[in-house]
Parts: structure tokens; C-alpha cells; sequence
């Protein structure tokens, strides 16, 4: 049940207001968290939501405003006073040791002990109560690292739970969860709620935050929108007062995908029989001028190594390789980028976006790579680069001179494009462009892949979103247990379609 509104809140933040230099991160808003409530924090990539969090975690200082935890004032120079405060954060990417066992990271701290030091198997036994309390069953004595993301983030509430915790928050905590996953995290979060602990809970899947939410907190460009009981808020609405617009963006988007392609030309890249032992079986594709072509599938069908072998960020060891008809072999990604191929990844943290440079740098990267090291780019140039990507893909906030490390994730996203795009590629390969990034965010990077498709570019696009692989795509390419298992046409096949194919066809079926 929802939480009462005569309850009292557990956490009360009052006019935070937070700035960074020539940023206004959040500007006098009001949060309320009560007990045996999940309540969802919503706004686009940069609205401000890690901010607040960030401010109530004890990891930002406020400039203005108060913060009240069961009723007492507090100020949190450290996160050590918020988790003093009873406040636990799981992150998506789980903020455990991993090379210590499941029992170890559960009791971290709080181990029982004897006249000899920890007792440990009183130890194990007190991890394995509280995780059987949250209904999980694990050895305790495993290495934490040998296990699924979605049971460390157990572990990491369970350990929440031995401290004893009034506030948990959960930090897209489902974007790397298979369905199954999600319904055993939400089995867990709806038993801790039960318990009379608040849940904060922050996700960019709207189902998810329908199906386990109780309230919605919007924020909009540092500014607070409205508090919403989840049953007054229908979807639609939703979506309007997190992006302030009406979303008919993905309406022209679709429209756009209705282009005629010729392909009577020769392919801008054509790939017969490309595969690795062990990674991919042999698959076909091609791409023709202006087209998207989509590749869908289930996480772990072969997509991203289909184009990370077409790139030669991975080695084939059979099929080959025709780049304007012309036969090519690709033994690093410098020799497809001399063809004017891109590539993005979809860890954009760990093989994109460089945090430590600034907006500026990151964008430039790609040209200056191509151009040489010891041929700067001309500073005018450079700098009429920048802002023309910039403001062509809405960055936020506008400023080249910012660390890129301190964007939003959707912002930072959209520096990684800009970084190909300035290289001028014929082809361009996109591996979950939108991935943890919220509906505006989205909508942008969609409308600039259109267009730059409708102008000549070729993509290929790759997105666990099924509805946004039929949207853009003019052909799905379908992957299933590192194979290919055939195409669909976007234009007759919905998503029922599409997920039926995936779970059914093979390759006689093709379209």
C-alpha cells in the first residue's frame, strides 16, 4: 500500500539549492520521502536528480536550504553521515569488494567478534539471516564477484538492512537486469518496504517505475515540477512536465523511417559470412546510402560482436569485408576509421567518453586523432566544431569548457556522437546510443540520427529498446544465440512481431 500522507516524512529537504560554476544544479527544491513508500525521483539527463541525491548522500555540500532525517536537522560533510543518519545508496554499478565473499560484504564493519577477533562463522551465519529475511538464498562463503549484478545488488541491500538503514536509494539499479532479475530486485525492494523503510528509487524505465512506485517527484532543469501519488499521474502526462514539451518528437521521428532506400547501388559496407569461432557464427549484413539499419535481439544474440568484427575492434577469423564494393580487412578500428567508418560504443565510460576532458577535447578528439598529433587543429576551427555539434545535439549546459566528466549521462552521450559525427563518416555504428539516458535525451539523439540519415548517412543501430529499433530502422537485422536468424521490415512488423520472431524464427523465415 501506499504510503500515508498523514505519516510523517523520514526525510524532509527544504529549498535546496546547490550551484557549480556558471551551473544552477538544483534551485529551491522541496523533497519528501516517507516511510513504506517507494517513491520515484524522475527528470531528464541534467534536470538534477543526482544532485539531490548526491546532496542528501552527503557527497555535495549544499549552498542553501535544510535536511531533516526523523525529524532531526542534519548536515552531511561526508557520506560516512549520511549512512550514521540511516541512509544506504545501491548503485548501478554495486559499490562492494568483489573479491571478498558474499557473507563478508553483507556484515563489512559489523562482523561479530570473540576474544580472538572476528568470529567468523558467527559471521557468515548473521549474513545468511539477513539475507533469508529479504527471501535470498546464497552461499555465503562464494566470492561476491562469481555472481550476477542483480544478486550483488542484493547483497549490497542486505547489507543496507545489517545497517540498519531508514532510507534506501536505488540508483538505476535495473538497467543491466534481464526481466527475471528485475522481478526478484522488486520482490526484495517491496519486502524492505514493508518493513517501514523509504525507497528512493530512480530509473529511466517507465513501466518499472509504474509497476513499484508509489509517488513520483519530477524535477525539471534544477527546478522542482510537482510531487505526484503514482495513480494521478497517467504516463503521457508524465513524460510532458519531465521534458516540458509534448513528446510528438518521436511521431516525425517514425515518419522519417518511411524513406525509400535505394538499394540497387552498391552497399556503403557489405559483410558476407563474417564470424568468429566461439563469438559469432558467420552472418551477413549490409548497408545501403541513407539507411539505418537496425540490429535487435536479446543482450547477449550476437549484436555487439556482429560490429565490433565489421569494425575490427575484434579480429574475424572468416568471411570478409567490402566497403563501397571495394574488399577490405580490418585488423584495428584506426583502419576502419580511414575509411570513414565510426564506432560507438555502448560502455560509453570505459571506451568513450573521457571524463577527465573537457567537452571541448572530448569533441575534438575524433579529428585530431585523423589529423594527426602533431598537426593541431586550428583553434577557429576547433571552435566552430564544437559549438555547431553542440547545439546541433542540444549539450547541456552549453559550455565547451566544462569537464565532460561532470555531464549527465544523456549529455555525455551526446558528446560521444558529436565526437563522430565532426569526423564526417560515411557509416556510422551505434551500440545503445540511448541506453540509461531519459525520454528527451532519447528523442534528441533519435531526430539527429534521422536527419543525418535523410542527408546521406549510414547507421547502424543497435538498442534493447525494440520499439526504438522499429522507429528509426528502415530493416531489422535480428540476432538470436550468436547467430543470424533473419530480417523483418519495420513498415509490416510491430513489436509483437518483432518479439515473437526473436523467440521463434530462424532463417527461413526471413523477411
Amino acid at each position: 500500500m501506499p504510503a500515508d500522507n498523514a505519516v510523517p516524512p523520514i526525510v524532509e529537504m527544504r529549498g535546496i539549492t546547490i550551484r557549480f560554476p556558471g551551473v544552477l544544479a538544483l534551485d529551491n527544491v522541496d523533497f519528501f520521502l516517507r516511510p513504506g513508500e517507494v517513491h520515484a525521483l524522475m527528470g531528464e539527463n541534467g534536470a538534477g536528480k543526482s544532485t539531490l541525491i548526491k546532496a542528501l548522500t552527503g557527497v555535495y555540500a549544499i549552498n542553501s536550504g535544510t535536511i531533516t532525517v526523523g525529524g532531526e536537522p542534519v548536515v552531511f560533510s561526508a557520506t560516512a553521515d549520511a549512512q550514521a543518519a540511516g541512509i544506504s545508496t545501491v548503485y548501478q554499478e554495486v559499490n562492494l569488494c568483489g573479491n571478498l565473499s558474499v557473507g563478508e560484504n553483507v556484515m563489512l564493519g559489523h562482523e561479530p567478534r570473540s576474544a580472538l577477533g572476528i568470529d567468523w562463522k558467527a559471521t557468515h551465519a548473521e549474513a545468511a539471516r539477513h539475507l533469508a529475511a529479504l527471501g535470498i538464498e546464497l552461499d555465503t562463503r562464494s566470492e561476491l564477484a562469481t555472481h550476477s549484478i542483480a544478486i550483488q545488488q542484493l547483497v549490497a541491500i542486505a547489507r543496507a538492512m545489517v545497517l540498519d538503514s531508514k532510507v534506501l536509494i536505488l540508483d538505476e539499479p535495473t538497467s543491466s537486469l534481464d526481466r527475471d532479475e528485475v522481478e526478484l530486485l522488486f520482490k526484495v525492494v517491496r519486502d524492505v518496504k514493508s518493513r517501514g523503510v523509504a525507497v528512493l528509487f530512480v530509473s529511466h524505465f517507465l513501466d518499472q517505475v509504474y509497476e513499484i512506485s508509489d509517488r513520483i517527484t519530477v524535477l525539471r532543469n534544477g527546478k522542482l515540477v510537482g510531487e505526484f501519488p503514482i495513480a494521478e499521474l497517467p504516463r503521457e502526462e508524465l513524460v510532458t512536465k519531465m521534458i516540458g514539451r509534448e513528446l510528438d518528437e518521436l511521431t516525425a521521428i517514425s515518419k522519417s523511417a518511411d524513406r525509400k532506400i535505394d538499394r540497387s547501388s552498391t552497399p556503403v559496407i557489405k559483410a558476407t559470412g563474417i564470424g568468429r569461432r566461439g563469438i559469432l557464427e558467420p552472418a551477413d549484413i549490409d548497408v545501403y546510402d541513407g539507411e539505418i539499419v537496425g540490429l535487435a535481439g536479446l543482450l547477449g544474440s550476437g549484436r555487439t560482436e556482429l560490429v565490433r568484427l565489421l569494425y575490427g575492434a575484434d579480429r574475424a577469423d572468416e568471411g570478409h569485408v567490402e566497403v563501397n564494393g571495394e574488399p577490405v580487412k580490418f585488423t584495428n578500428p584506426r583502419h576502419a576509421i580511414e575509411r570513414r567508418i565510426a564506432f560507438s560504443s555502448e560502455d560509453r565510460r570505459a571506451e568513450g567518453i573521457i571524463a577527465d576532458l573537457t567537452v571541448e577535447e572530448n569533441i575534438t578528439l575524433g579529428i585530431q586523432a585523423r589529423q594527426g598529433w602533431l598537426r593541431r587543429i586550428r583553434k577557429a576551427e576547433r571552435d566552430a566544431v564544437v559549438a555547431e555539434y553542440m547545439e546541433a545535439l542540444g549539450v547541456r549546459p552549453a559550455d565547451p569548457s566544462m569537464i565532460a566528466g561532470n555531464l549527465s549521462g544523456g549529455n555525455q552521450q551526446k558528446v560521444l556522437l558529436a565526437r563522430w559525427l565532426a569526423t564526417a563518416p560515411e557509416l556510422i555504428i551505434l551500440d545503445e546510443p540511448t541506453r540509461g539516458i531519459d525520454v528527451g535525451a532519447k528523442a534528441d539523439i533519435q531526430r539527429k540520427v534521422a536527419e543525418l540519415s535523410a542527408q546521406g548517412l549510414s547507421v547502424i543501430f543497435i538498442s534493447s529498446e525494440l520499439e526504438e529499433v522499429l522507429r528509426l530502422a528502415q530493416r531489422v537485422v535480428v540476432m538470436r544465440d550468436r547467430r543470424r536468424i533473419g530480417e523483418v521490415d519495420p513498415h509490416t512488423t510491430d513489436l509483437d512481431g518483432l518479439v515473437e520472431f526473436i523467440a521463434t524464427s530462424g532463417e527461413g523465415n526471413a523477411a
